[in-house]
């Protein structure tokens, strides 16, 4: 079983960064591809990025492309979304998903139907 913890949401303003990281624990997770995902206030829960579990594949949404990395740490069992140049629009609670779905076959990696655990969620405010 594994549990994953979120943690460095917080507030900042337009044009800001935030550093959000996912901590595992109950088992290692180093053989699991890792997503973060947001959702906004009465809006169905999104994909934002994932990593594949050697780091060699990242992919991200086309609306934070340049903006936002993705990595992670299976020493430490962690993985990160590094957000920079933060909009108004990021404001949400994200959320990162651990699952065995492969990052070289399709794209199932996209769907929170494929994730086999999640994180509570770290919220996200971006003023303008």
């Amino acid at each position: 079983q594994v549990q994953l913890v979120d943690a460095g949401g917080g507030l900042v303003q337009a044009g800001g960064s935030l550093r959000l990281s996912c901590a595992a624990s109950g088992s290692t997770v180093s053989s699991y591809s890792m997503g973060w995902f947001r959702q906004a206030p009465g809006k169905e829960r999104e994909f934002v990025a994932a990593i594949s579990w050697s780091s060699i594949i990242s992919v991200y949404a086309d609306s934070v492309k340049g903006r936002f990395t993705i990595s992670r740490d299976n020493v430490k069992n962690t993985v990160y979304l590094q957000m920079n140049s933060l909009k108004p629009e990021d404001t949400a609670v994200y959320y990162c998903g651990a699952t065995r779905v492969s990052l070289n076959y399709g794209l199932s990696y996209y769907y929170t139907d494929r994730y086999d655990y999640w994180g509570q969620g770290t919220q996200v405010t971006v003023s303008s």
